[in-house]
């Protein structure tokens, strides 16, 4: 399966550490959207706490093109408002 690495910059796709930070970044600014800072966070916690014992690398790498790929969906949700188009909805 192919992973999202080529769609980040390599230093973000390569470590762990910067990836939960963005994921924390864009938690924090959902949240303060939504009001619900808190919650936001503590879901992205959560995920990365869950895993944070995982030794396989097949199934790291699964997780963290599942968190790369959950940043890249808000950042074109957010590019796409920006421009005034109107956001995609997937049924």
């Amino acid at each position: 399966m192919p992973t999202l690495q080529g769609s980040l910059p390599p230093e973000l796709a390569n470590n762990v550490v910067r990836l939960y930070r963005e994921c924390l970044r864009r938690a924090t600014f959902i949240g303060k959207q939504q009001h619900n800072t808190e919650l936001v966070v503590g879901m992205v916690r959560q995920q990365f706490k869950k895993h944070m014992n995982e030794t396989d690398p097949e199934k790291i790498q699964k997780l963290k093109d599942d968190a790369a790929r959950g940043l890249i969906n808000h950042m074109l949700f957010e590019s796409e408002k920006l421009a005034g188009r109107k956001v995609s909805q997937r049924s």
